[in-house]
């Protein structure tokens, strides 16, 4: 489980917005992590929580892509 959707609606973002900034990604490839359908590997996870801090979202690696699915 991630916290994709929540960090990106937090932010004021459209999934194809959150695609711009992690460099030209499709809304459907952001939908699809969001959805767990798809799974980022690390340096993805990175720029996602790179592209979410850069929309003024405060979070970090392990709020957005927590290990036991859990919120922190």
């Amino acid at each position: 489980m991630n916290f994709i959707a929540s960090y990106r609606k937090a932010a004021g973002l459209s999934q194809k917005g959150l695609g711009i900034l992690c460099g030209g990604w499709s809304q459907s490839r952001i939908g699809m992590y969001e959805l767990g359908t798809r799974t980022p590997d690390i340096e993805n996870c990175k720029k996602i929580v790179m592209a979410l801090r850069s929309a003024g979202a405060n979070c970090s690696l392990d709020d957005v892509f927590p290990v036991d699915g859990k919120a922190v």
